[in-house]
């Protein structure tokens, strides 16, 4: 079998399900470039390139776990972020383009010439304190996250990206486990991209999401703000006069995390590249 017959093949069967239908081609291109350990442009050079039979093999595999709506990033392990490449496991939330909006904004308010001091809450695979860590060469970041399973995929990540020295990773949920000097004015800035969709919300959620990425990364109550009522007294206790919170938020959050921000200074809200507020900013 050839790439093309093998991409035409695969695209069919992906197009086939009213889930996948719309990047059928896409995905089918990815999944193979992923499986002949090859670029686009040796692929487009050489499309009648016959598939060895183990190739056809792991091709195959890959093909049937996307038609379970298992998501591109885990089958290849691998997600950019930031211009960043990061490993992802089904243990962390795969990092979306939106969310580089929230290290934008933490990059554009933060000193990149002297020492700063930065909690990312919720770590999950590291993309946003590896980010951070990667942009402020003088930062110290404390990242923080519930699950032991995340927090190997951080990990991983800072090492890969030589960044271990600069990262602390802590099991924690929220701040609890920062020592008690640490718990009041002691960070520059605290970032997080937390849990906050509404429980309510699951049956909408595309199958690749709701099925395969951690629920315990998704969910936050009823209403998905559970962990920000949590998070923001905590935030305000931590932060140094003048510290900066910076909180991803979810469609249709600003007048509820506006409320929850009543007291701060500085409250402004950003807005994603489809006009939706996706930054929640506040200064202590």
């Amino acid at each position: 079998m050839t790439a093309t017959e093998a991409l035409q093949s695969a695209s069919q069967h992906l197009a086939a399900d009213p889930h996948l239908a719309d990047n059928a081609r896409r995905d089918a291109e990815l999944l193979l470039l992923h499986t002949l350990d090859i670029s686009k442009a040796a692929l487009l050079a050489n499309p009648a390139r016959e598939l060895t039979s183990e190739q056809q093999t792991r091709y195959q595999a890959a093909i049937t776990r996307r038609l379970r709506h298992e998501p591109i990033q885990y089958i290849t392990g691998t997600q950019e972020f930031y211009g960043l490449p990061f490993r992802v496991t089904p243990a962390v939330l795969i990092p979306r383009p939106e969310t580089e909006l929230l290290v934008e904004a933490v990059l554009s308010r933060l000193p990149h010439d002297r020492p700063v001091t930065i909690a990312d809450i919720g770590v999950g695979s590291g993309a946003i304190a590896i980010a951070l860590a990667a942009n402020l060469p003088h930062a110290h970041l404390t990242a923080l996250d519930l699950s032991p399973a995340a927090l190997a995929v951080a990990q991983s990540n800072a090492a890969d990206h030589n960044l271990t020295s600069r990262i602390r990773l802590l099991h924690s949920d929220l701040l609890d486990a920062l020592p008690p000097s640490e718990r009041t004015a002691h960070f520059d800035a605290i970032v997080s991209n937390p849990p906050y969709v509404p429980l309510t919300e699951a049956p909408q959620l595309h199958p690749q999401v709701r099925e395969h990425e951690p629920a315990t990364a998704l969910f936050a109550g009823t209403d998905g703000l559970d962990i920000y009522r949590r998070l923001i007294p905590q935030a305000h206790q931590a932060l140094k006069p003048g510290g900066i919170l910076a909180l991803e938020i979810g469609h249709g959050q600003r007048e509820a995390l506006a409320t929850l921000l009543h007291g701060w200074s500085g409250m402004t809200f950003l807005d994603d590249l489809q006009g939706i507020p996706r930054v929640a900013l506040a200064s202590k």
